[in-house]
């Protein structure tokens, strides 16, 4: 594999164009247009009038959860746990409805104070709750750490914990505190299926009244679910981006939803760098009937299956193994040099220099990425999470 130097997926980010905050009316926010080279710009209230008519526009449902714990020692010690993934029970709703336990892969900050097996308590209380939360942590993984979770109660929810005590994790980029705010602003208008750390941040610039001015247009939606987990702001660390480790995600996808995608291709639109790394994996996992997708899978296999062919294969595995709703686990890396085969248009905020998301803009747009960033960056573009989108136009 050729060497893929980060380097040159760099660009000046001043930290003033870092958008802290959303506009107050979140369609407000500017919308720059790609397409063959070509850069235009207008506002995201106006998105339908880049979108074919025919068109499927897919987006991720998922729901940011508020998963940042705050606990201290009797010695004063503060101790921030933050849950980044389910490990038992290992499913996203099984692990937030549970009412009698359960254990998460987290990171933990100060954890040379907490020793293995010590019990960690934080008492909540509120009008609606009045429990006692413990954790304890166990295994290693690298740096972050399985902990187990345990309260009284057995009518009480680990989400409703989370709800109660935990806080929201906002992009650390953002230098600043989670505010009241960003409980609302920072999680899409369609969010419903909690289980992400992070928001799409593709999806914040939609609004209902935006939803109803596609449907008018005979644009028709749908929805999927991919949980963001923290890995999503881990920097490219490596000179050769080839040799940077992707994050595991996991993804839910409804067969309905794979039925719908099938009758539409040439003119599916993804909301978001998440959506887009879903809707590719169904090509691999149809292809190879498998619930997992390895980072360089795309670049070391040759599958001779159409883009067709391979959805058509996924729904008669999926028939064929009573599977109503395809769970499945995606390390997908989406470089320049990958073929893409499901997605021809993407909505997208802008991104972090040298990052994996601005591998996958390169990547669609055809290398092309300089024209999009330099265009943004003179016209007073906002960036980031908070920041203003763009819909691009895959270059064929």
């Amino acid at each position: 594999m050729n060497p893929l130097y980060i380097a040159d997926f760099n660009y000046p980010l001043p930290d003033e164009r870092i958008a802290k905050y959303p506009l107050p009316e979140r369609d407000h926010s500017k919308l720059l247009i790609y397409r063959d080279g070509a850069v235009s710009e207008d506002h995201f209230y106006n998105v339908g009038e880049y979108i074919n008519p025919s068109a499927l526009l897919i987006y991720n449902n998922t729901r940011v959860i508020q998963a940042r714990l705050e606990f201290y020692k009797t010695t004063g010690a503060r101790i921030e746990v933050f849950c980044l993934e389910p490990l038992t029970p290992h499913d996203y709703q099984l692990s937030l409805s549970s009412t009698t336990g359960c254990t998460w892969k987290c990171m933990v900050g100060n954890a040379k104070k907490w020793h293995t097996g010590d019990a960690l308590e934080l008492k909540i209380k509120n009008e609606k709750l009045k429990i006692a939360l413990r954790a304890y942590k166990e295994e290693q993984f690298g740096n972050t750490f399985a902990v187990r979770f345990e309260w009284d109660g057995d009518d009480i929810s680990f989400a409703e914990i989370l709800d109660a005590a935990g806080e929201l994790p906002i992009p650390p980029y953002l230098n600043r505190k989670t505010e009241v705010s960003d409980l609302k602003t920072y999680q899409t208008v369609y969010s419903r299926i909690k289980g992400s750390v992070a928001a799409p941040t593709a999806g914040l610039h939609f609004t209902e009244s935006v939803l109803a001015d596609l449907h008018r247009r005979g644009i028709e939606t749908d929805e999927l679910t991919l949980h963001v987990g923290a890995g999503t702001f881990l920097p490219v660390k490596t000179a050769d981006a080839n040799e940077h480790t992707m994050h595991t995600e996991i993804i839910a996808v409804p067969r309905e939803t794979i039925a719908h995608i099938l009758a539409k291709l040439g003119s599916i639109v993804a909301v978001g760098t998440t959506s887009m790394r879903t809707l590719e994996s169904l090509y691999f996992i149809g292809c190879k009937k498998s619930g997992e997708v390895s980072q360089f899978e795309p670049y070391e296999k040759e599958y001779k299956l159409s883009t067709g062919e391979a959805l058509q294969s996924l729904l008669e595995w999926m028939d064929a193994t009573g599977q109503d709703v395809l769970h499945a686990e995606t390390q997908i890396m989406i470089k320049p040099g990958y073929t893409f085969h499901v997605v021809d248009q993407l909505i997208t905020n802008f991104h972090q220099p040298q990052s994996t998301l601005l591998l996958l803009v390169s990547a669609f747009v055809g290398g092309d990425w300089h024209t999009i960033y330099d265009y943004a960056l003179s016209h007073d573009f906002r960036f980031l999470s908070y920041g203003d989108s763009s819909i691009l136009t895959r270059k064929l």
